[in-house]
């Protein structure tokens, strides 16, 4: 039920990084980013954090290689005790089932055979525990990244590559995806809501030389390919039917997409202006991804503005900003929370459905390239928080930046419909 969102003013909320993969190898370490920045024994106090710059909801994820440690054993301890103080607090729970990673035991990983199968399991599994308690769940945090970095540019597991490794992973995912939505509604009924969140993909520069538009066609229409899949939206007429039908898949595949879809109570968008849209080179070939990763360009609030548009319009859902963020200075940061928020406000006022406003994350996180180093992690620490880390003897500190002041002004004044217009001075933010 998505009335909550629906019915009112503009819904704020935040995330903590959950990105899980889990699998290490030589030169490879494990990414756990709740590991990493200390919240499975920080948990206590950052969701006091959260609860006091006034976030209404929270993007949380349950580290599912931790909870099913091994086949069909289940270790719910500390995601209770987390998830029952995050309601106590009055903090309404959206739950990300997936962020990447699988067990450890389940070979092959999202490739694997059983892949659907135990994903629904887990997914199930939750729901069930938490029916008193969560009725918002994310069956997949990002399904196209997840698609590109484990399926075409083999950075992570299962390290499938090329558009066959894509369309492979399209489809796992998707099955997964589609079966862990039908699970968790048998569960709650209609009590639950889905919210997709998928990342805002974007293309430009050279798109329509002849040495870019084959592939620069094929990942602006892959941008939207999981969430065509599980909406059933994939046909005979669909720019990547062949596609999928060249690299595994079949037509009874397309066809159990179509007859059994799920669609999105609110269609989730993650937005980064300055990494959102990448750029294609006349005579530069770039793979894409970390290892050879093609130009970015900000295109700041039109990109925004764009996606949510295309979003809203393309699956007939109110739409969320479920991530942004700048990476940069504390000023960078308060000017984007506030120029976004204005513009998702103005938005509103032209009758498109955004319902809420997420800003990711609550503290400063770890980039995803520490997996590839063998140097200390704050190496890789990115200024993107309401908080800041900061080592020190006793572990990781949180320090408040102006960023949070900043996030909790905008949540004080929401209740005047007109203030994001107006945009608040950085004198009236302190």
């Amino acid at each position: 039920m998505t009335d909550w969102y629906t019915d009112g003013p503009l819904r704020f909320g935040l995330g903590i990084e959950n990105t899980f993969v889990p699998q290490g190898g030589p030169g490879l370490r494990p990414i756990d980013e709740y590991e990493l920045t200390e919240h499975y024994t920080r948990w206590r106090g950052d969701l006091d954090l959260a609860a006091g710059v006034g976030a209404e909801f929270l993007r949380w994820g349950i580290p599912w290689h931790r909870v099913n440690p091994e086949p069909g054993r289940w270790d719910w301890g500390w995601t209770d005790r987390v998830i029952g103080r995050m309601v106590e607090l009055g903090i309404r729970p959206i739950i990300d089932l997936l962020h990447y990673g699988t067990p450890l035991w389940l070979d092959g990983q999202f490739a694997a055979r059983d892949y659907p199968q135990r994903v629904t399991e887990y997914a199930v599994a939750a729901a069930e525990r938490y029916a008193d308690l969560v009725t918002d769940y994310t069956p997949v945090n990002e399904p196209m990244i997840h698609v590109l970095f484990c399926g075409e540019y083999g950075y992570w597991p299962p390290y499938l590559q090329g558009e066959e490794g894509a369309a492979r992973l399209a489809i796992a995912i998707a099955k997964g995806f589609q079966a862990t939505q039908h699970g968790i509604r048998d569960v709650l009924g209609e009590r639950a809501t889905f919210v997709h969140v998928d990342a805002s993909l974007r293309y430009a520069g050279a798109v329509d030389e002849p040495e870019h538009r084959e592939t620069a066609d094929r990942l602006r229409h892959q941008a939207f390919l999981v969430e065509d899949l599980v909406t059933g939206r994939v046909g005979a007429e669909h720019p990547l039917a062949d596609l999928l039908l060249r690299h595994g898949a079949d037509e009874s595949t397309l066809d159990d997409f179509a007859r059994r879809p799920v669609h999105p109570d609110i269609m989730g968008v993650n937005y980064y202006p300055r990494h959102s849209t990448e750029v294609f080179e006349p005579g530069v070939h770039h793979r894409g991804g970390f290892a050879d990763p093609r130009p970015t360009r900000d295109d700041g609030l039109a990109g925004l503005t764009e996606m949510l548009v295309e979003y809203a319009q393309r699956y007939r859902a109110p739409v969320m900003v479920t991530e942004t963020c700048v990476t940069g200075t504390i000023a960078e940061r308060i000017d984007w929370l506030t120029a976004s928020v204005a513009a998702v406000e103005r938005l509103r006022a032209e009758g498109v459905a955004v319902v809420g406003y997420t800003w990711w994350p609550l503290f400063d996180m770890y980039e995803w390239t520490y997996r590839h180093s063998s140097g200390p992690k704050s190496d890789h620490q990115l200024a993107m928080g309401l908080y800041e880390l900061v080592e020190s003897d006793g572990g990781l500190e949180r320090r408040r930046t102006a960023v949070a002041d900043a996030f909790a002004a905008i949540g004080r004044r929401q209740d005047d419909a007109g203030w994001a217009l107006a945009e608040p001075t950085m004198e009236e933010l302190r």
